[in-house]
């Protein structure tokens, strides 16, 4: 077999076109991945690693022209994130021989889309534990749509069906649960879950999730987590396109980052993952969360889950776009609850409703006494107070039934609770918005039981309301508007 010198190697590495160093693999005991070194480099990789890093956290890098004795020799960690992924491919295409391309998304970490490229080198090393392979990248400022579609014909038509399933007709939640499911059957996993995130409010969410055989609620356990852990991935993304543990060894270097959030693993007896970022204008929006998965497709899992979060993303940050359109055109944004256009809209689908099959329900009318007052000599930055307390006490009251703000200072509601129910909340209501100097109801219901006319009830609510406004400012005259 060919003794592999540097000389050789460093040929080798100048045939090639784009940027090419050679790199050493160590191999460990237990057919573990060691150190590995940029061995032999050709002058393209030369410049453009410089000009990737000629500014450092560490200050300034060498002269060009003496760079190129700073690289070869060197541990791949020398200006590089240490990497099990970038690691895992090393290894495979040096000691399991396997030809490995791929097309990552690291604008987050350089700016750059890149295609690695990796051709094991045959030939005996004067090392018995050290192999090694050619290693060779491509960057693109934009997305190269050629590069990201050559992919394996399995993998494509996964992908294709997956997009065909966000795509149709069905509600996005429905959707979601498919492809989330077929996720979870093609990667061999136990769980698969999709989550967003909401940095801002340090909030998130599990909006779909599968469990083989059912066996568990995802939505039970995430509800336990802290956000700080959900929060921490950020953090460990930033290096990387996505974090994969298949081994004790990839969950002790993720321990030293995020020591809470292995905890949480370990407990859960989750012993490999997947976690990809879902990335709109380079904001994370959520992540795709899949756990105890075929190790032994590793790449295969890989490119498929990194390539469909690209679409994930898409689906996701629209439907968001579209639940915050609605939010904005249903929700009064001083108060929280719902606007009079969308009292008129579903008072509208509501009567069709009842036509057609009749059912008991409560209306109320409450309007604020006093508010003009307020404005008047507290100005209506005091009213605006006001108006957010009142639809507290609302929310807290009426917590199942649908509030709005059908005018400046009136709410109304809608409720189908039983009729003895729904008048001790009117109650309680009264007992916590008596306050004649501050928050005061007045306060018009009425009970149909028939179930049939909407706009009648909301009519006799609303005239007795008014009934009780002029009882109110009858005991009260110096508050009258």
């Amino acid at each position: 077999m060919k003794k592999l010198t540097y000389e050789l190697l460093k040929d080798l590495a100048e045939t090639s076109t784009i940027p090419c160093t050679i790199l050493s693999v160590e191999r460990l005991p237990g057919d573990k991945c060691g150190e590995i070194r940029f061995y032999a480099i050709n002058e393209i990789f030369k410049k453009s690693y410089y000009d990737l890093f000629s500014e450092t956290e560490q200050g300034p890098l060498p002269e060009y022209d003496g760079f190129e004795n700073t690289i070869e020799g060197q541990l791949y960690t020398a200006h590089l994130p240490k990497e099990p992924n970038f690691e895992d491919v090393c290894y495979r295409a040096a000691w399991k021989k396997e030809y490995i391309s791929t097309y990552v998304d690291t604008t987050r970490m350089y700016g750059y889309w890149t295609q690695d490229i990796l051709i094991p080198v045959a030939g005996e090393s004067e090392n018995p534990n050290i192999a090694f392979c050619q290693f060779m990248y491509t960057l693109n400022k934009e997305m190269d749509t050629g590069k990201f579609a050559t992919v394996s014909p399995d993998i494509a038509s996964f992908v294709i069906k997956a997009c065909l399933e966000l795509r149709n007709e069905n509600k996005f939640n429905d959707s979601m649960d498919i492809v989330v499911s077929d996720i979870r059957e093609y990667t061999g996993s136990y769980a698969a879950s999709l989550l967003i995130v909401d940095d801002d409010i340090k909030k998130f969410e599990v909006i779909s999730y599968s469990v083989q055989n059912d066996a568990l609620n995802i939505k039970s356990i995430f509800a336990d987590f802290p956000y700080e852990i959900v929060g921490s991935w950020a953090e460990l993304v930033k290096e990387t396109n996505s974090i994969i543990i298949k081994s004790n060894y990839d969950m002790d270097l993720i321990a030293q980052k995020a020591p809470a959030w292995v905890k949480t693993l370990k407990d859960n007896k989750v012993v490999s993952l997947c976690l990809v970022p879902l990335i709109h204008h380079q904001e994370i929006i959520g992540y795709l969360y899949i756990t105890n998965f075929d190790v032994d497709h590793i790449l295969r899992v890989k490119e498929t889950i990194e390539l469909l979060s690209f679409f994930l993303s898409s689906e996701v940050a629209n439907h968001l776009f579209l639940q915050r359109l609605e939010y904005l055109s249903n929700v009064d944004m001083l108060t929280g609850v719902f606007n009079r256009n969308c009292m008129n809209v579903n008072v509208d689908e509501l009567s069709l409703k009842l036509e057609f099959v009749p059912t008991p329900f409560n209306v109320a009318f409450c309007d604020l006494n006093g508010l003009k007052s307020i404005n008047d000599n507290g100005g209506h930055g005091e009213g605006d107070k006001l108006l957010i307390d009142a639809a507290n006490v609302l929310k807290e009251v009426f917590p199942d039934d649908k509030i709005y703000r059908a005018g400046g200072d009136e709410f109304n509601i809608i409720s189908f609770s039983p009729k003895e129910e729904f008048e001790r909340k009117i109650e309680i209501l009264k007992e916590r918005a008596c306050d004649p100097d501050w928050l005061y109801f007045a306060v018009g219901y009425y009970h149909d039981e028939e179930g049939r006319n909407l706009r009648l009830a909301m009519r006799y609510a609303d005239e007795r309301m008014y009934k009780d406004k002029d009882k109110f400012y009858e005991k009260y005259p110096d508050k009258r508007r």
